[in-house]
């Protein structure tokens, strides 16, 4: 990944909506979901969430399908794999597992 890939994601990512878009389709999954259904559930007007939802794909970390009338957005897990890699690629002079050890969940 290049530099400007990088700050392109994490500049799609440092909005409070975006980030909350892209949080759900990371927990939804592979199969995503409806715009309509991304709306509802995070209380987002749909010319809002349309303008994020460009942003975030422009980016690299959301890809849309479109079936019959709707379009569905899932997470780009590779995007996400790529920007974390990207991120810390260099860690602990290229050793990761030296130093990023068991994470623990809140």
């Amino acid at each position: 990944m290049e530099s400007k890939h990088a700050i392109d994601a994490l500049a799609a990512l440092a909005q409070e909506t975006r980030l909350a878009i892209f949080r759900l389709l990371i927990r939804t999954g592979a199969e995503g979901m409806s715009a309509g259904a991304i709306a509802t559930t995070l209380g987002v007007t749909p010319a809002t969430l349309s303008f994020h939802l460009k942003e975030l794909t422009r980016a690299g970390l959301v890809t849309p399908r479109t079936a019959a009338r709707f379009i569905y957005y899932s997470a780009n897990y590779e995007g996400m794999a790529a920007l974390m890699t990207y991120l810390t690629e260099n860690c602990c002079r290229g050793m990761p597992g030296e130093c990023i050890g068991p994470m623990e969940l809140p």
